[in-house]
């Protein structure tokens, strides 16, 4: 197994994600606010118990995924952010690591997102990360901001599972 780096913010810890982070994720993933624009739908824990899997395969075959976020005083969970592969079936395809991020509904418009993703994007860009992409629902504009902020740039529109969804894109700092 690869060891996922860890990364600190001033607030913030990244970490790899552990078993023991499934109560917190599924919560996270089951609730309607953070699920409104990534799927439509409250997930199971099942599902969640999924994506926890795909994350850290990440790491072991790509070299790159996502991060638990933990707040750095309490070590509480706070959602999750990072890089993936997810071989989405979008056209046009993304052909770089492709960001995202989720973060419980009580992190949201604290900036946590902006100061997360700015750490991941730092330590890709000296990963070698020349570009990186993003998509975000039309409708998502408190994500569409973070994407700005943290210095993606609107790439076009794709349709992605029958939808109409926003590219954006990130060339290294």
């Amino acid at each position: 197994m690869v060891d996922v780096p860890v990364l600190e913010t001033a607030r913030l810890r990244l970490r790899g994600h552990r078993a023991s982070d499934l109560d917190a994720a599924a919560a996270k993933w089951a609730d309607p606010v953070v699920t409104r624009f990534t799927g439509g739908r409250p997930f199971t824990r099942e599902e969640s118990w999924a994506r926890l899997l795909r994350y850290t395969g990440h790491w072991d075959w790509f070299g790159y995924g996502f991060w638990a976020v933990e707040d750095r005083d309490d070590g509480n969970y706070l959602g999750e952010l990072g890089f993936a592969n997810f071989e989405r079936a979008i056209a046009p395809p993304i052909e770089v690591p492709e960001m995202g991020w989720s973060f419980i509904a009580a992190a949201h418009g604290r900036g946590l997102a902006s100061e997360g993703i700015r750490a991941a994007l730092a330590w890709g860009d000296g990963h070698g990360f020349a570009k990186t992409a993003c998509i975000i629902d039309r409708e998502n504009v408190a994500s569409i901001r973070v994407a700005r902020r943290c210095g993606f740039v609107e790439a076009g529109a794709v349709r992605y599972k029958g939808s109409i969804t926003m590219k954006y894109e990130r060339a290294a700092g």
